[in-house]
């Protein structure tokens, strides 16, 4: 059987950041964007838990279906099954450049919050209790600051 594109990356090499996962055209011609948003340095640094990344999932899918910008083109926000980082699914042929500013507004939301988590009851959710606002902020914050203030192309390209 054939590898899928994303496992052809020598994730030995991969460095936090944004990537152009792959692009796919819909039958009715429009484009997706998988956006890769890599937030640890896989099988180098430790994974994020699991519960930091559900608690994540919720407040990035409604921060980003709320943008004035961009929410018409949100498709999909998700947790990576390695809990390394998470997918973004955008439609249009975008580049990472395109989405950072929407990025950094995003995990600032996240590394700032303070309430009640959207979705996060039993009515709303199949796993409600299994969320972890504390560390989703903290690891949030920690991608903010240290790979989408100021990223270098390392973070933007996938490595060859």
């Amino acid at each position: 059987m054939k590898k899928i594109p994303s496992f052809t990356i020598d994730h030995r090499r991969l460095l936090r950041g944004v990537y152009v996962s792959r692009r796919d055209v819909t039958p009715a011609g429009d484009i997706l964007t998988t956006f890769d948003v890599r937030m640890t340095e896989p099988n180098r640094q430790p994974a994020l838990h699991p519960r930091a990344l559900h608690a994540m999932e919720h407040l990035a899918a409604t921060f980003l279906r709320n943008d004035p910008e961009w929410m018409s083109r949100v498709v999909y926000w998700g947790p990576m099954g390695c809990c390394t980082g998470n997918y973004l699914i955008m439609q249009g042929e975008l580049e990472p450049a395109d989405i950072l500013p929407l990025l950094r507004r995003t995990f600032a939301f996240i590394a700032g919050f303070d309430g009640e988590i959207p979705g996060a009851s039993a009515r709303d959710c199949g796993n409600y209790t299994y969320m972890d606002l504390d560390e989703a902020r903290k690891a949030a914050g920690i991608y903010l600051k240290e790979v989408l203030e100021n990223p270098s192309p390392a973070n933007l390209c996938y490595p060859e």
